[in-house]
């Protein structure tokens, strides 16, 4: 889809610090993140919400998901993973092409999924943390 940001990023019309990259999905660093190492999943292919993709590509979505969280942990420390994804604008999807959130949690980091605050982190942190959780996805 022309107008929609992610399309555009895994077209290569914008840079992103990718973490992964198949013929059928893409992992990439928030740019915006809520904190320090949030990553977002989702497929090539458009599909606004996960009840518009096929059955059989979301249990693969799912295995790339685990993947990128175990490295987003180790990579980042965290105690803990928020993993969620919101289907349409009432359920505060803001971009409408299926993505999953893989947000790395410590303890008391005041964070909060409701009511996020996001951070500004430069390209080339983002870029240094996709390298590494790609690394640690290898291992």
């Amino acid at each position: 889809m022309d107008d929609c940001i992610f399309c555009s990023i895994i077209e290569g019309k914008f840079q992103a610090a990718m973490i992964h990259r198949d013929d059928s999905f893409v992992a990439l660093m928030d740019k915006y993140p809520i904190n320090r190492g949030h990553a977002l999943v989702m497929p090539v292919k458009h599909y606004p919400t996960i009840l518009d993709m096929p059955h059989e590509q979301v249990g693969r979505l799912f295995i790339l998901v685990t993947k990128v969280a175990r490295g987003v942990k180790d990579i980042t420390g965290a105690a803990g993973l928020n993993i969620g994804l919101n289907n349409g604008r009432a359920a505060a999807q803001l971009i409408p092409h299926l993505h999953v959130h893989v947000i790395p949690r410590h303890q008391d980091d005041g964070a909060s999924w409701s009511r996020p605050s996001r951070l500004l982190v430069a390209a080339e942190d983002l870029s240094k943390l996709a390298e590494a959780i790609r690394q640690k996805m290898r291992e």
